[in-house]
């Protein structure tokens, strides 16, 4: 059976309204492109400190569930400042974006119970490989030399950063597989973001529309196979979901929305390898663990990259 082929952005962005204020122009892009992967780095630390008490499942519902009534107050400022936007109550890019998102969290977590935490990351830092691969195929937009030597760049930061804890076990094959499987669903959330936005919707309208899709498959996952407590009973957990839901969620894919509505998502999807940076950093600061000489290599390699994959301007 053959699979439909996506829709042509370029098409898409044509048909958008025209661009708004300079806070939304490539600079403001990319610095909500830095903050963005530095708020989603958090998560892993934060997910590790509610897991005594909370279930992997069951945080990740709460994580977009707990985001929720903020995206919504987002929402409504974005679209009373800015009334060009589009807001359709049920936009389907916005909704598939929803379903990959739930996708990736889902695969995420089945893949650090099925694995190490170092297999599972290492699989899931391939995204940028489908973001590209799915651009290329289906929406005919070949990757630029520049795009294509800083993900190279990327992935061998990539490895030198995680890559000397990754350890082949035919018991973890499973486990390695739903890693990948992370890693496709995260390019089809990239890819369906910036459809969304490039359709003229808001920032905060994608986020929203996506989260509560998000959510509710999340919900049905945690009644079906979630075999550890749902809630928390203590105050430090609770301000722990509280933290993952406003800083990872609101925070971080917020801001990835905001850079997908002005970068392309080829560069833009490189954000994983920021997260793994900051992972990194903060579980060196945070939880004392160690940071060795490659690792410290691996993300300048991983920085160096981004700058040599950054968008260019075109000269007139």
């Amino acid at each position: 059976m053959s699979r439909p082929s996506l829709p042509d952005l370029a098409a898409a962005k044509r048909a958008a309204p025209a661009a708004g204020p300079a806070s939304e122009g490539a600079g403001f892009a990319v610095l909500a492109l830095f903050l963005g992967a530095v708020a989603m780095g958090v998560s892993p630390v934060l997910v590790r400190l509610v897991s005594p008490e909370v279930g992997p499942f069951a945080s990740a519902f709460w994580r977009v569930a707990l985001a929720l009534p903020a995206l919504y107050a987002w929402m409504r400022v974005e679209e009373a400042h800015r009334p060009h936007l589009r807001r359709p109550a049920f936009a389907p890019a916005a909704l598939l974006a929803g379903l990959a998102f739930a996708g990736d969290l889902v695969f995420w977590h089945r893949a650090i119970l099925g694995t190490t935490v170092a297999n599972a990351t290492f699989f899931a830092t391939t995204a940028p490989v489908f973001v590209m691969l799915f651009a290329w195929i289906g929406l005919r937009r070949r990757p630029a030399r520049a795009t294509l030597a800083g993900l190279a760049l990327c992935l061998a930061g990539g490895v030198a950063l995680i890559g000397q804890s990754v350890q082949v076990d035919p018991a973890r094959l499973a486990g390695d597989r739903d890693g990948v499987v992370t890693a496709v669903f995260f390019a089809l959330y990239f890819l369906t973001v910036e459809r969304a936005r490039a359709q003229g919707l808001g920032a905060a309208r994608v986020t929203f529309v996506a989260s509560c899709v998000t959510a509710v498959v999340l919900l049905g996952v945690v009644l079906a196979v979630e075999t550890r407590p749902v809630l928390p009973h203590s105050a430090g957990a609770v301000a722990g979901l509280v933290a993952l839901a406003l800083l990872s969620h609101a925070g971080g894919q917020g801001l990835l929305s905001v850079a997908l509505g002005r970068l392309p998502a080829a560069f833009s999807s490189l954000v994983i390898f920021l997260e793994a940076v900051a992972a990194a950093a903060l579980g060196w600061l945070v939880l004392g663990e160690a940071l060795s000489g490659p690792q410290a290599l691996g993300g300048a390699l991983i920085l160096i990259g981004i700058a040599v994959a950054r968008p260019r301007r075109r000269r007139s």
